[in-house]
């Protein structure tokens, strides 16, 4: 019985071929994400824009802004955030790097926000750390 080597790309080999299926098809997913993530910040924006009886209302809190300004904050990032999904579905290069950075801020700006509506704070924290960790993980491409 003869031994044959591996050939680049199979599960045998080393370096690049040795892909995490779990990111390499959360590559996808993370973009789908940010995308849904995007539109669902345009609507939580528009929302507080429209109306400040939407959120509650929270006092004495360090990061308290006016609801109208929330709306404003989320409304832009949801923008970004969708424009950059739709660039990783695409497969253009500087999305995922913008992915990472911007999915970064969403946690931030999600945590911040958390005791105006602590579920969707949460279920938005939760995407954005699994955007992050598949679009590090995947390494299909150079890295550098």
């Amino acid at each position: 019985m003869a031994h044959t080597a591996p050939t680049p790309g199979t599960a045998g080999s080393a370096g690049q071929g040795d892909l995490n299926p779990w990111a390499t098809s959360g590559i996808i997913f993370a973009g789908v994400l940010l995308l849904v993530d995007g539109v669902l910040g345009v609507i939580k924006g528009i929302s507080g824009i429209a109306s400040d009886d939407v959120y509650a209302h929270v006092r004495n809190y360090t990061f308290m802004f006016d609801v109208t300004s929330w709306g404003w904050i989320h409304l832009v990032l949801g923008i970004v955030l969708a424009v950059v999904g739709w660039g990783i579905l695409k497969g253009i290069e500087w999305a995922r790097a913008a992915g990472v950075v911007l999915a970064a801020i969403s946690v931030i700006v999600n945590f911040t926000w958390l005791p105006y509506q602590p579920i969707w704070a949460v279920i938005s924290i939760a995407i954005d750390v699994f955007v992050i960790w598949a679009l590090c993980t995947e390494r299909s491409k150079a890295v550098i």
